[in-house]
């Protein structure tokens, strides 16, 4: 018997083993309803009911039973969202593409506050860095946003959430083993001391991992690609008097992976080790109906790839001043108000004995923005906001949002989202070698339109939703002039797409969700040149499925189900110096999670991937097989 499937068969008697007794209840996955109260679709708090925009809601008690897995793989079983990568090596790139836009196109927020990589080539986060012990829920709020948020909110925004210590204090602690010698540790201590509320969470991840690139050879492999992970985190809150709040808030975790040559190629002492930091200071004055928010922060990260004799040091430093205004005037009218200022700069050192370079770069980026928040009695609803963008290497741009909702007897909304939306060049694309000081900022026009609702008190919950995205001044990689290749601006990219999603709980045992995503696209170089489709490694129909059932008041199950279209894909031949295109098959996945729970003491197991089905998500790269995770985590009041 394979070592892996031994590895599971005794997690399976882990499982069975703990099936002893009964205690305290074991919830199964809620979905979202319309009475959540959620802040990112509109930076202050307000039901879904009162947003005329999709917002998916992955809970506290949801992640807590994902401790077996990556925030790349939680993020995957969303409708809608495909995390290319999440079943690969942990210390691999994790793209994100929201209903099919670049992985650019998509901001990460953390508590609120964006994550761009100064030092990337173009400025995506890469969300493998966070590790989800420290995360307490996430918001996924879906369509263009940047006139709340600004550059890259073009597809949608993720918002994690992290853990706040908003309860009594209590201490908890995780351990974890699996698959490829992976083991994993967590410390929390989170709560009230006094008046203040502290929250510290720090974890470390070790894991052997297996070949990243993929062999050419039958029967042959590459050395493995090893990963490690430490992950610290501190927020602080306290109220100074019953109106004002101060908060404060540090990140910061250092990710080390042995890496490969590219597709289909081994790479031997190639390394990468990358330390990402992030700072907030905060205050918030609460006042009759409203409230004003000042907040500082400094988001740091350094890269260092060693394939020697090659060595690449970057760093990437952002530093962001923004005010908010909240104000309900009347039960009617409310506003939402900011200010907000953003500095860059990036230093990028390739030591190479054939093709030295470096870049040291800057720019910065002021925007106002306002959004109103219109009722008309129970049943009309509207967003109509602006924002104007002031950058330093571009000049001005504008973006507008006009969002019209109807609500029905508080379970059945339909509404209409007609907005605009930009990603700005990064230092890179602007000033390395291959930058092009003329790009300008891709802007979009985004149409959208869906209903969302629930029946039966909740019991039947329903989403259905269609967009359109037109892109212009697309940024990409071509000829700008004769005989020089760098970053340019081509002319359109056309998206459409559909999803649907219906969710259904029927009693407090049992919860089962089903998906389909729909998404197409297709890129114009020039106003006189045909169409092609370039939405790479993006599946066009995708379908999923949750089921959740509570055997006991402390026993769960759950599995979960993907399957993913076939795929284009393209990479980069190191041997033949050429860029290929390939098709990536179909696939489905199949994964289980078992629980029990004592008071405070809580077991679990995770068996992903379980008919080891062959996969790739990137060409020339593998994915797991079946692989399996068990833990236990404690809590001490």
């Amino acid at each position: 018997m394979k070592k892996r499937n031994i590895q599971v068969v005794a997690g399976l008697g882990l499982v069975q083993l703990v099936l002893l007794s009964t205690h305290l209840s074991a919830q199964t996955k809620d979905t979202t309803s319309l009475n959540e109260v959620v802040v990112t679709a509109s930076r202050s708090p307000k039901k879904i009911a009162d947003i005329g925009k999709v917002v998916k809601v992955i809970s506290q008690e949801e992640i807590a039973r994902s401790q077996g897995r990556t925030l790349p793989e939680l993020l995957n079983a969303v409708v809608g969202l495909t995390v290319a990568g999440s079943g690969s090596n942990p210390g691999e790139v994790q793209s994100v593409y929201l209903r099919g836009a670049s992985t650019a196109n998509t901001l990460i927020l953390i508590d609120g506050i964006a994550v761009n990589d100064a030092s990337g080539i173009s400025g995506e986060y890469n969300i493998a860095a966070i590790d989800i012990s420290q995360i307490e829920k996430i918001e996924i709020l879906k369509g263009a946003s940047s006139t709340l948020y600004g550059s890259d909110a073009v597809a949608g925004v993720i918002n994690i959430i992290t853990k706040k210590g908003n309860q009594k204090l209590s201490a908890q602690a995780l351990f974890t083993a699996g698959s490829y010698q992976t083991y994993k540790t967590a410390v929390g201590l989170n709560g009230n001391i006094k008046q203040t509320q502290v929250a510290f969470n720090f974890s470390n991840l070790d894991s052997k991992g297996f070949s990243t690139a993929q062999s050419t050879t039958p029967g042959a492999s590459f050395d493995k690609d090893g990963f490690k992970q430490m992950a610290g985190g501190l927020n602080l809150s306290r109220f100074v008097t019953t109106h004002i709040k101060l908060t404060a808030g540090l990140q910061i975790n250092q990710n080390r992976a042995d890496l490969d040559n590219g597709a289909f190629a081994d790479a031997l002492n190639y390394t990468y080790d990358k330390v990402a930091f992030l700072a907030h200071l905060g205050t918030k004055i609460s006042f009759n109906k409203g409230d004003l928010s000042l907040v500082f922060s400094q988001n740091n990260v350094k890269n260092k790839f060693d394939n020697y004799p090659s060595i690449t040091n970057n760093k990437g430093n952002i530093s962001n001043a923004e005010v908010i205004f909240n104000q309900q005037f009347t039960p009617f009218i409310g506003v939402t108000s900011g200010i907000n200022y953003r500095y860059a700069s990036t230093d990028q050192v390739y030591q190479d004995p054939n093709y030295p370079s470096q870049l040291n770069a800057n720019n910065n980026i002021f925007s106002v923005y306002h959004s109103f928040f219109l009722k008309a009695g129970k049943l009309f609803r509207m967003e109509l906001g602006g924002r104007y963008n002031h950058h330093s290497q571009y000049g001005d741009n504008l973006t507008y949002t006009v969002n019209p909702s109807i609500l029905i007897a508080n379970q059945f909304k339909f509404y209409v989202n007609v907005s605009s939306a930009y990603r700005v060049p990064s230092l890179y694309q602007l000033y390395s070698t291959y930058g092009n000081l003329l790009l300008k900022p891709e802007t979009s026009e985004n149409y959208e339109t869906g209903i969302e609702g629930s029946i039966l008190k909740d019991k039947i919950t329903y989403t259905a939703s269609v967009f359109k995205r037109d892109i212009r001044d697309v940024i990409n990689f071509g000829l700008i002039t004769t005989n020089k290749y760098g970053y340019i601006n081509q002319n359109q990219q056309h998206d459409k797409g559909l999803e649907l999603e219906i969710g259904l709980k029927p009693n407090k045992k049992l919860n089962f969700d089903v998906f389909y995503a729909y998404v197409d696209g297709n890129v114009r170089l020039s106003s006189t040149s045909p169409e092609t489709f370039n939405l790479f490694r993006r599946p066009k129909n995708s379908v999923g499925a949750n089921l959740g059932y509570a055997f006991s008041k402390s026993f769960l199950v759950s599995l979960n189900y993907r399957w993913n279209d076939k795929r284009i894909d393209q990479y980069y031949d190191v041997k033949t110096y050429s860029l290929v295109s390939t098709n990536l098959k179909a696939y489905s996945k199949l994964d289980a999670y078992f629980q029990y729970q004592f008071k405070k003491m809580r077991l679990f197991a995770d068996i992903k991937n379980i008919f080891d089905t062959p996969y790739n998500d990137f060409a020339g790269y593998n994915a797991k097989g079946i692989n399996f995770n068990a833990g236990i985590s404690f809590t001490f009041n």
